[in-house]
């Protein structure tokens, strides 16, 4: 007896009725079969062993995919925990998921011992053996009566089935199932006995795992709550093969030495003082002055895009997040309240419902639209310790927020608009690798079918005007709105998400937002968040990474250095400061009162885009030695006038020069 059933390319197959998708990848194709990890049967992650049925839809997930590289690193992740329980005996083991470059597994060691470096090759060469061993993955389903008996000896795992069961009230975690009746739980067990809580699915044998390493072990509370075990969490990364491994070490070294961190440090920028608490930052002058840089560079472009500059105050009363729903949505991360004077006021988590508040401080007619209100607001929110990441991660972040007020048939121009002064933005910053996701509605989810057509049909037609690439990020919007999100490429190839828009079903109705329209009838309009930068703090992180530190010549804080090469070069070279300064350069002048070669260095490790030497015949001829920065050579006996002409372009950021509309 035979089925049909339906490839990812739309074609139709016909397979023996006890086919597998491990049997039907061998039958496209021997290549598939070999770099198969996986089946996505009807839109849901399976393993490859999984029976299909007449008219299943099927797409082999392979090993290079972003879900192939996902099972692959969750499947390592349940190697490790086996070889460190297999190393320790009487190991807790807590949760190991999948994570965007490779893995992680909590444990409790018995009699509180902590891992070694040296612990770490040892449970690497057991994994090792685990996978040479060619151990197979197998998944069964059990009641939670036995799967709190199959557990018995391990307490984390117990709690993650009591929450399936329902009797606790703590958010499920990556161990939950799918695919298993109500009541049930899944496992994988390996043929070597060690068994593991997991929805899967899972590669087919350990043998088809190798190119992994650990990498490091920290500390981390068990569900991210201080009041709970401090579990030892061991990461590691994992990939299709040894040469796309070889390629992420290498990456990270190249991260490593990007650090924005590091950089902050080196380059006097920012620091992140104890006495202050962790992610509230200061920004010394040189970084409170790229700051600067950037802000007013985007004010004026806002300015001449038709934006209305705004300032909002940084907390406000409780009733005013309860209207918008912040309260509700997102209490767990704002910061405790405060009460004075009978009333209860919070730290403001967004800069919307204060943007609302202008909209709504007096009657807007359909001649006033689209209204264009734009601000640097500083909002706070209660990150957890354990994932603040220097500027990229911090609790206190200045958006560059926009809130677009517009009428419905106004919707598809506005976000096209947007999205292409979104883009030229950044391009003015010199980043130029963009990609972007459509988020759709999500199963749960607030409002009517037509509105969520609508606003997915607009942003959709936005992307496709752009032209930038883009895919469809299925389910993925928030429980209001559908969404768009611009990622980038660094210059060592990372993806980062930078700007989002967002079409805000929800916002209008609760704060019962009108405008007055031609045919003189109050219509509800419609509402656009967009954070262009993401935050000042992260996308400052983000181009000192690209740039390792050596930032364009319009956002570096200073742009000349002047070296005079003797005490008595001075005086011509302090003419040459002023030269540049007439043309509004930051220029500094290093006196010689060091060794040149070490002013030279100072300046290079300040990363300044222009090093000017001063000697004798520079003197008597009117001309400068020019160190540019990244030049293999330095250039002598430039004229004066010739330098000043060449990087007079340079010295601020060049405008978009164009119209959205």
């Amino acid at each position: 007896m035979e089925i049909s059933v339906v490839l990812a390319d739309g074609t139709q197959r016909t397979v023996p009725s006890d086919c597998t998708a491990s049997e039907l990848a061998a039958l496209i194709g021997r290549r598939l079969s070999q770099d198969s990890v996986a089946a996505k049967i009807n839109g849901t992650l399976r393993d490859l062993n999984t029976v299909l049925s007449d008219g299943d839809r099927v797409e082999i997930v392979t090993r290079d995919s972003d879900q192939g590289r996902e099972i692959l690193r969750h499947s390592t992740a349940h190697v490790l925990a086996q070889a460190v329980v297999d190393l320790w005996p009487g190991t807790h083991f807590a949760i190991g998921p999948p994570i965007s470059d490779g893995f992680y597994y909590d444990f409790e060691l018995p009699g509180g011992r902590h891992f070694s470096d040296e612990d770490l090759e040892r449970i690497e060469s057991r994994m090792r053996e685990i996978i040479a061993e060619d151990q197979t993955f197998v998944r069964s389903e059990y009641s939670i009566s036995d799967g709190l008996r199959l557990f018995r000896d391990q307490p984390f795992k117990r709690e993650i089935i009591e929450t399936v069961a329902g009797q606790m009230s703590e958010p499920q975690e990556e161990e939950l199932n799918e695919g298993v009746e109500e009541g049930e739980i899944s496992v994988y067990r390996n043929s070597s006995g060690f068994i593991d809580l997991c929805r899967g699915p899972h590669v087919p044998s350990t043998k088809v795992l190798g190119s992994f390493k650990l990498m490091r072990v920290a500390g981390a509370y068990w569900r991210g709550d201080e009041n709970r075990p401090q579990l030892q969490r061991i990461y590691g990364t994992a990939w299709e093969s040894d040469k796309a491994l070889k390629e992420h070490l290498l990456q990270l070294d190249e991260a490593e030495k990007r650090d924005h961190r590091k950089l902050g440090l080196e380059l006097d920028l920012f620091h992140f003082p104890p006495e202050i608490g962790g992610g509230l930052p200061v920004f010394h002058p040189k970084g409170a002055l790229i700051r600067q840089l950037m802000e007013d560079f985007s004010k004026t472009e806002h300015r001449k895009a038709g934006y209305q500059q705004v300032w909002t105050p940084h907390l406000a009363k409780s009733t005013l997040f309860e209207i918008s729903g912040h309260l509700g949505w997102y209490k767990a991360g704002m910061y405790p309240p405060m009460e004075m004077e009978g009333a209860t006021y919070y730290l403001k988590p967004m800069n919307c419902p204060m943007h609302i508040l202008i909209y709504k401080s007096r009657g807007r007619s359909y001649k006033e639209l689209p209204l264009r209100l734009f601000e640097f607001g500083t909002v706070y929110r209660f990150e957890r310790s354990g994932v603040l990441h220097g500027l990229a991660r911090v609790r206190g972040l200045t958006q560059d927020d926009s809130h677009i007020f517009c009428a419905p048939d106004q919707l598809p121009h506005e976000l096209t608009r947007l999205l292409k002064f979104v883009i030229a933005m950044l391009m003015a910053f010199g980043l130029s690798d963009f990609e972007a996701e459509l988020s759709t509605r999500p199963e749960k989810s607030v409002g009517e079918d037509y509105e969520w057509e609508e606003a997915t049909a607009a942003l959709d037609h936005a992307l496709k005007e752009s032209g930038i690439n883009y895919t469809v990020a299925h389910g993925e919007g928030a429980f209001y709105a559908p969404k768009i999100d611009v990622h980038l490429k660094d210059a060592i190839g990372r993806r980062w998400q930078v700007s989002t828009l967002q079409v805000d079903l929800q916002e209008p109705q609760r704060f019962g937002m009108e405008f007055v329209d031609s045919d003189n009838t109050r219509k509800r309009p419609y509402m656009i968040h967009r954070a262009l930068f993401g935050s000042v703090e992260r996308f400052f992180a983000i181009l000192l990474e690209h740039y390792a530190g050596g930032l364009p010549v319009w956002l570096s804080p200073i742009q000349v250095s002047v070296l005079p090469v003797r005490d008595d070069h001075d005086d011509y070279a302090c003419q040459v400061v002023n030269e540049l300064e007439k043309l509004g350069a930051r220029v500094e002048m290093l006196s010689a009162d060091e060794p040149l070669g070490s002013r030279i260095r100072k300046a290079k490790l300040d990363k300044v885009p222009f090093v000017v030497v001063v000697g004798d015949s520079d003197v008597s001829e009117g001309t400068v030695g020019v160190n540019a920065r990244g030049s293999q050579s330095p250039e002598r006996g430039v004229q004066l006038s010739e330098f000043i002409a060449r990087i007079s372009p340079d010295l601020a950021g060049k405008p978009l020069g164009e119209s959205f509309d």
